[in-house]
């Protein structure tokens, strides 16, 4: 059982470095606005068209930022629950047997 405890601690680990080297992205307005971070919710940069931030006021820019960190947040979401079901799959077999599958 402590065991299993101890795997388990060392494969989130892996996973967790596996997480901070995958990058993700959020736009909004088809660019004018991109957020990066990782597949562990850390926001790397924020860019923001240079012509858009011109002409755009404060409210039009801070609404496009939420929506974007939103969308990065959202993929990185997607990405570390795919790496926990890969690593949960490689720790107990997919569980078929237990099932009669």
């Amino acid at each position: 059982m402590f065991d299993k405890i101890m795997e388990a601690q060392q494969k989130a680990g892996e996973v967790k470095k596996r997480l901070d080297a995958i990058t993700v992205t959020g736009t909004a307005e088809g660019g004018k606005i991109t957020v990066t971070a990782n597949g562990n919710k850390v926001l790397q940069s924020v860019t923001i068209n240079e012509e858009f931030y011109k002409e755009a006021d404060r409210e039009e820019i801070e609404e496009l930022l939420v929506v974007a960190i939103n969308k990065a947040m959202e993929q990185a979401d997607n990405v570390s629950q795919s790496e926990m079901a890969a690593m949960t799959k490689d720790m107990f077999g997919g569980l078929g047997g237990l099932f009669g599958k």
